[in-house]
């Protein structure tokens, strides 16, 4: 989605100021958080692209005005309530009314073992890719309302497939609720002159990893 989460290549932000020796918290909260966001995907009750989709929604004004953590945050509540495991009512109180619904998994300790590895998004192919390495494509220049990972910058540019990386869970199906739907998975290559302008730097190159659905050849 056009999101304010999209901000490759806008200006008027300033620049990015790296702090040193940056903790991993800066508060006590951030922390359970994470623990918290960790353990509803360990238990089933949203996948990665649900709690991205989430902070994406969130209004412009209110994702600038957050933390990293504090959009964690808001993400997880939304996803809670538009998955029934909370009613307004009880995120008002701040605490539960009634019984919970049941998650999909208990939190043993073998499923945060195995929640705690990297995940794999590959997928059994549905089809042979439609492109090869050295292909020039096009992105498509789209503009979905719902959860997508083409960055706004790079949408209607020509690139040249460098790499496959084998059939994936498309992210755009998984956050709407449609299922895997798996997808080819590329690496493009793109002139930087081609995303920033002609008064970009004639050597740089820039590559983003982009699904099938989202090429065309050029």
């Amino acid at each position: 989605m056009n999101g304010i989460h999209d901000m490759g290549g806008m200006d008027g932000f300033g620049k990015v100021e790296a702090e040193l020796n940056e903790p991993p918290f800066h508060e006590s909260w951030e922390g359970r958080v994470l623990a918290m966001q960790r353990a509803m995907g360990y238990a089933g009750a949203w996948q990665i692209d649900h709690g991205r989709f989430a902070q994406e929604a969130l209004p412009p004004q209110v994702y600038l005005a957050s933390s990293y953590y504090r959009r964690w945050l808001l993400g997880m509540e939304s996803n809670l309530l538009e998955r029934g495991y909370v009613a307004p009512d009880e995120m008002a109180a701040g605490h539960a009314l009634r019984p919970a619904k049941p998650l999909n998994r208990k939190l043993t300790t073998e499923v945060v073992q195995k929640g705690m590895a990297r995940s794999s998004f590959y997928r059994q192919q549905q089809g042979p890719a439609r492109f090869k390495p050295g292909d020039r494509v096009r992105t498509k220049n789209f503009h979905p309302q719902t959860h997508t990972r083409l960055p706004r910058y790079a949408r209607g540019k020509p690139g040249m497939i460098e790499l496959i990386h084998g059939c994936h869970a498309y992210p755009d199906s998984v956050a709407v609720g449609q299922g895997d739907n798996p997808q080819w998975l590329y690496t493009v290559v793109f002139d930087g002159r081609d995303i920033w302008g002609p008064d970009a730097d004639r050597t740089l190159k820039i590559s983003i990893d982009a699904f099938e659905p989202y090429l065309e050849p050029a």
